[in-house]
């Protein structure tokens, strides 16, 4: 197996929550070294639900797999020092900071360029103004609550999944590496500034929600409906409820296979005068098709749809539980390389997964546990910055720094 692709690139991260961890972690998965700095007793997320029974956070534990973990406490001059030291050490590939917290005090990106010019810096925000905003506030804005829920929903439906955080978290990693290669190439440093706000619109406009307003054709709510084609979710006659999707035109042609409806779908689209090739005319009749194919899944148990679904090649799933998914093969290590058996300090052996990418020369590095807060403190400040033994001691009885403690 060849080197990871990101061997000899070093980050140093300050965060908290989703957007700044997750792109961290996955810097760190593909072979970077990602040194976590947090303050004595642990940051803003070191207890972030969900938690173990003894207050362990699953959450924290998930999204800093890979990293190294140091404690110093930057509230103090001498902690401040020894953080902005790390942050500018003179390594090739380092000389990087990825934080979402205040990019003021021994964050200031002004302040570190002048320790190390080539410094990059990239501060995730709430908005583009530098004012606070999470997923849970950004949403509400971008209207997607009003568009999502039942057809027959008058307030708001917000969702669980934390999308503009993971996004962000995400452009952050390619900001990070697209920054690198410029400095490599101009040998210059830089400021990055991403806006959890400006993810949200940008993505919006990218999926056509904003013109399709502005040309004055506001989404609707269509409940579980797949938007412009045809694609909703079916009781099988033992009461098993999955999802399917005719997307696109060799997914349609798939599913009139299966149900055996090639008939029944001509006769609708002669009668209304459309093609049901085209996804558009599929979106339009839409409850008339879902007539016909609930028809032949509610006259069936999801073992007898199941294997005429996938010798058609449809597009379609099983709704399960994450109960359920997390007792199933698609995450165990022995069907799934995605994930491999951690043990986790305080959390016990779970099954964790690793980066999602796959290239074909360089070897994809195996999930492994989130650090003990501060486990690497001493292996980084002695190593990095070169202090000694007692020098490190010293900081240590003075609670300038600690080492590692049970999550």
């Amino acid at each position: 197996m060849n080197g990871l692709v990101l061997d000899g690139f070093r980050v140093i991260e300050a965060s908290a929550f989703v957007a700044a961890p997750s792109g961290g972690m996955a810097l760190a998965q593909l072979g970077a070294e990602v040194i976590r700095i947090d303050p004595p007793g642990g940051g803003l997320d070191y207890r972030r639900w969900p938690v173990t029974p003894d207050n362990t956070s699953l959450f924290w534990a998930g999204l800093n797999k890979s990293k190294r973990s140091v404690v110093i406490d930057t509230a103090c001059d001498e902690g401040r020092e020894l953080a902005m030291a790390l942050v500018c050490a003179p390594a090739e590939e380092g000389g990087m900071l990825l934080t979402n917290l205040p990019p003021r005090g021994w964050l200031s990106y002004e302040h570190l360029q002048q320790r190390r010019s080539d410094l990059i810096q990239l501060t995730i925000q709430g908005t583009r103004q530098g004012g606070p905003a999470v997923d849970y506030t950004v949403n509400p804005s971008l209207g997607i609550p009003n568009i999502t829920g039942p057809l027959d929903a008058t307030a708001p439906v917000n969702h669980v999944l934390p999308a503009w955080d993971l996004i962000t978290g995400q452009m952050a990693a390619v900001g990070l590496l697209a920054a690198e290669r410029y400095r490599r190439r101009h040998g210059l440093g830089q400021h990055i500034r991403l806006a959890l706000e400006d993810v949200g619109l940008a993505v919006m406009g990218h999926l056509g929600f904003i013109a399709e307003a502005q040309l004055g054709q506001a989404r609707e709510r269509h409940g579980n409906d797949l938007f412009g084609a045809f694609g909703r979710d079916f009781v099988c006659a033992d009461g098993a409820r999955i999802m399917l999707v005719a997307l696109t035109l060799k997914q349609w042609k798939a599913l009139v296979e299966a149900t055996g409806t090639a008939a029944a779908m001509a006769a609708l689209a002669q009668e209304l005068g459309l093609d049901l090739n085209r996804e558009g005319d599929r979106f339009r009749t839409r409850e008339r098709i879902a007539t016909i194919v609930q028809t032949w899944i509610a006259a069936r148990s999801l073992d007898q749809v199941a294997p005429c679904f996938d010798r058609a090649g449809v597009c379609w799933s099983r709704y399960q539980s994450i109960a359920q998914l997390a007792t199933g093969t698609a995450v165990d290590p022995d069907h799934n390389p995605l994930f491999s058996r951690v043990v986790q300090d305080g959390v016990g052996t779970i099954s964790s997964p690793a980066t999602p990418l796959q290239f074909g020369l360089a070897g994809r590095k195996p999930a492994e546990a989130a650090p003990l807060l501060g486990q690497h403190t001493e292996e980084v400040l002695c190593g990095v910055l070169g202090l000694s033994a007692q020098q490190f001691g010293r900081l240590h009885d003075r609670g300038m720094v600690a080492t590692a403690t049970a999550i």
